[in-house]
């Protein structure tokens, strides 16, 4: 299944290159990174669940 999404920030700050995670149900079934107009694609497998979309963390400064 393919999963396309457009990301748009109010502040119009870019997220280009942000890795995002797709989560069914809690658990991380794909991962993607924002592209340059905002556009993201998660290839994951069929199934049920809540979706959820997350940046992943890794990308976060500590200190």
């Amino acid at each position: 299944m393919t999963i396309k999404l457009k990301l748009e920030l109010a502040s119009g700050d870019s997220l280009k290159g942000a890795p995002l995670e797709l989560l069914a149900d809690g658990k991380a079934i794909a991962k993607a990174v924002v592209g340059k107009h905002g556009d993201v694609v998660f290839d994951a497998k069929s199934g049920a669940g809540r979706l959820a979309v997350r940046v992943d963390r890794s990308i976060l400064r500590t200190g």
